[in-house]
This record gives structure tokens, sequence and C-alpha cells, in this order.
């Protein structure tokens, strides 16, 4: 099975530019997308429900043109969450969850710790409930996949520039923090459990500067899974040669049993 996952900046955006064909064509089995920027009403229904496809999506529910995620499986899920159940986190379509006979797949977009120190609160409140809500799906035997856009680079080796970003969001010490506890909660950091030594490897860069043609960059997206489906997991891969956003996507590889 294959999990493909991307930051789009903008779905609309990504179909204008040829690449959701780039979708059609690798055919993985789930993709999670970010940063739909779009209401499903917004979509055409050859993207809406491309096919093959089941497809669910969580929009912002005031601000157009904003955030949102979506998630294109071949396969049916047996139930699906829209919300993590924290209402004053469950405004800017953020998640989803999908719950398949194996194992749950949760795609988020988290929030970014940018505007000042509010944001950065409600950055951080919303890592708490997320990780939260996963373990107690795992108390309850579920095995989990999480991907997307996490935000923030979690140590010196996931940035080009670790000591100019040390007081910069998405690399702050209480940013990176979290990602130690979802560590330490036994969920492992698939590219960094295939390629612990990497430098170099990133999923994100800054359009105004250019920095991609540089690699000057950041990996800010991953595939996390707990410890119990570890074992399943074939490969993972930063795909850096598909265009179209200032992420690329990332794929996981995973044998079902």
């Amino acid at each position: 099975m294959n999990i493909i996952s991307w930051n789009v900046n903008g779905l609309r955006a990504v179909v204008k530019k040829g690449q959701f064909d780039w979708f059609l064509k690798t055919s993985p089995d789930i993709f999670c997308i970010q940063e739909t920027k779009a209401h499903p009403d917004q979509l055409p229904e050859e993207i809406r429900k491309p096919s093959g496809y089941f497809s669910y999506f969580d929009h912002s529910k005031g601000r157009k043109g904003y955030s949102g995620v979506a998630v294109y499986s071949k396969i049916e899920p047996e139930s699906i969450d829209y919300a993590l159940g924290v209402e004053e986190l469950d405004q800017e379509g953020r998640f989803l969850a999908l719950h398949f006979k194996d194992f749950t797949l949760c795609n988020i977009y988290f929030p970014n710790g940018g505007g000042g120190p509010l944001r950065l609160k409600f950055k951080l409140e919303y890592y708490d409930a997320f990780l939260a809500y996963i373990e107690k799906l795992k108390k309850k035997g579920r095995k989990i996949i999480f991907c997307g856009d996490i935000n923030t680079a979690h140590e010196e080796i996931d940035l080009a520039r670790p000591k100019e970003n040390e007081k910069n969001t998405g690399f702050l010490p209480e940013e990176r923090a979290w990602l130690d506890e979802v560590v330490n909660h036994g969920y492992t950091d698939v590219f960094r459990h295939f390629n612990p030594q990497k430098i170099g490897a990133y999923t994100y860069w800054d359009m105004k500067t250019f920095s991609r043609e540089r690699n000057v960059g950041w990996r800010i997206d991953y595939f996390f899974v707990s410890a119990d489906l570890l074992p399943q997991v074939k490969k993972m891969e930063i795909l850096k040669e598909v265009m179209g956003s200032d992420h690329c996507p990332i794929l996981l590889e995973l044998k079902v049993k």
C-alpha cells in the first residue's frame, strides 16, 4: 500500500498547474493533502470525486480560502472523524482521521506558530490535543499512522540553517519538545528511521528567496507510525522532484496483511 502526503499550498492552484494529474498518474492507494484553501463546493466534480477514489474534506469554518485538508482513498474507511473534539481547535479545517480495518490514518495540517504569542499558544494547544487523541486510540488497540505538515523541524539536521532559526517559529524549543514527546510516546518518525544521518533532506522551501534551487529548506512534513505498525513499513521517500507547491510530497510504502 502506498500513501502520499502533500501540502499543496492551494488545491485549485495545483489543479491549474496540472499537478493534480501527477496524483492521478501516480495512483497511490491513499492521497493526503494539506492546505487545500478551498471549500469542497468550490471544486469541480472531477477534483472533488476523482474516479476510483472515495474522498473526504475538512475546511475552515469561518475564513474562506484558508487551511483545509483532504484525503482520497481507494479503500473505503469504516468510519471518519472530522474533528479532534475540542471546539476552539476544530474551526480551521485541519484534521481528518480515517479508521480502516487494520489502522487509523490521521491527516493533519498543524498550525503555524507565527503571527504572535496567541498563535503559538494555539499551535501548542493543538499539538497537545492531537497527541491526546491518538493516545486514546492507541489505548484501544488501534495502530496509528499520522502524516501532514507539522510545521516544525525536529532536530538541527532537519533544516539547512538551524542556528539562524533558533528563535523563529518552526524551530522553537517548545515546538521541538512536542516532537520529542511524540517519540517518547512510542511513535516513529519514519524518514529518520530509515535515514538517521541523512542531511539536506527537506520538504519545504521558501519561494520568495528561491531557496529550493539552493536547497535551503526545512523538513516539516512527516509520516509517524505507532510501534506496532513499524514492522509493516517498507520504505519512505521524499519526492523532491515533484513541483507545484512550496512543499514536496512524501511517500510511505506499507505492507498490508
